[in-house]
């Protein structure tokens, strides 16, 4: 895999150059090389899911390279706030975690002292790091249901209290009644007017 192609097809992506772009893009190299996945925009593009850990920059670079996304349902979005992503490999079930090493941020400093801005110099050290100094990496296993594989939706339910539709088996009983998480739980909004279109 050629970084630089690759750092560049995610920038276009993402928007700008960041050192969360690098980090991502060199995360998806060991990550898919870790889990055997050699072409993943083509030839393996049915054999990889990847699970994401944060929602920064560098998921972004994470979905340029992989080609993987949420509307694929290739993509996984798992909203922990660490700086990792799994690489799942369907076919030979083995599965690698990569973790960005804490540490990095000051020995990428430490690399470049005479950059004052030390944006930059994380931006120019993790271009240049060896992949041990940035990372950590760990075989982890996953299990998948069947409602979270790619494919067409295998169930479709009403919700009895606000009468949406709910995919792929989201949708919680409770005390006799099928209804959507929000109304079951609560959601991030609250209704309000409706718009007349």
């Amino acid at each position: 895999m050629d970084f630089d192609m690759l750092l560049e097809d995610s920038v276009r992506v993402h928007g700008h150059l960041c050192p969360g772009q690098v980090l991502g893009v060199r995360m998806s190299i060991v990550g898919l090389r870790e889990a055997g996945i050699s072409d993943p925009k083509g030839a393996d593009h049915k054999n990889l899911i990847v699970f994401v850990e944060m929602d920064r920059c560098a998921t972004d670079a994470v979905q340029s390279v992989t080609g993987c996304s949420l509307g694929k349902r290739t993509m996984k979005f798992m909203d922990y706030g660490k700086m990792a992503a799994t690489f799942v490999n369907l076919r030979s079930e083995k599965a690698v975690r990569v973790l960005a090493r804490e540490r990095s941020r000051e020995q990428a400093v430490a690399l470049f002292p005479e950059m004052s801005d030390r944006y930059k110099a994380q931006l120019e050290a993790y271009k240049a790091m060896m992949d041990d100094d940035l990372f950590e990496a760990m075989q982890v296993e996953v299990e998948f249901k069947p409602e979270d594989m790619p494919g067409r939706p295998l169930s479709r339910v009403r919700c009895q209290q606000c009468g949406e539709h709910v995919q792929d088996m989201r949708e919680i009983r409770t005390e006799g009644r099928t209804l959507c998480r929000p109304c079951a739980q609560g959601g991030y909004y609250s209704i309000g007017e409706k718009i007349l279109l």
